[in-house]
């Protein structure tokens, strides 16, 4: 009888959805995990002269229970004390497998009917490029995907990062990731 509540609580830590569920993977044809990212994915302006056009996007094993994805891109070297958000997408339908290259304009033309663009620290919905300050060693830019529990998240058209990162949060099944990297002198 000792042991009762240490059972209890194994019992609901054995329930509980793996942050990264076994099998789930994220991968893009246009960028490698741990590469450099090219113009293509470099922001156009801030000082930076690149495309600004969102990478192709790719997913498979989704936990079983997923009704829909949201991918974000994250810079966690930027110097704000917070990081940088350069894309978020939310209510990706479950039947997605990825995001096709330049899905994250700022019409968002590419993404599967139904998805949303969060505002990211740009300023605006869309994809926002690579863009560090000169002379800081390479940003990492964290690529990943989320399998949701719910098919919408409830938030607002004109959500901060931070607000879908936390509704994400609290339905996430499991998550994908890879990072690139990008500096500039």
């Amino acid at each position: 009888m000792k042991n009762k509540p240490l059972s209890l609580a194994l019992a609901l830590l054995v329930g509980l959805p793996a942050a990264h569920a076994a099998g789930f993977e994220l991968s893009s044809p246009t960028i490698k995990p741990g590469s450099t990212l090219t113009e293509a994915q470099v922001f156009n302006g801030f000082g930076c002269s690149g495309k600004n056009v969102s990478p192709a996007l790719a997913w498979k094993g989704a936990p079983a229970g997923t009704k829909s994805f949201a991918v974000t891109v994250y810079d966690p070297d930027a110097p704000t004390g917070s990081g940088w958000w350069h894309w978020v997408v939310y209510n990706i339908p479950a039947s997605a497998n990825g995001l096709p290259e330049g899905a994250g304009s700022t019409e968002g033309k590419g993404l599967p009917a139904g998805s949303a663009q969060g505002r990211t620290d740009f300023g605006a919905p869309g994809f926002g490029g690579a863009c560090p300050p000169p002379g800081d060693r390479p940003h990492r830019y964290v690529f990943t995907v989320y399998a949701l529990k719910a098919d919408k998240l409830d938030v607002p058209a004109d959500a901060t990062a931070a607000l879908v990162g936390f509704m994400v949060n609290a339905n996430k099944l499991g998550q994908a990731q890879f990072s690139a990297k990008y500096g500039r002198k």
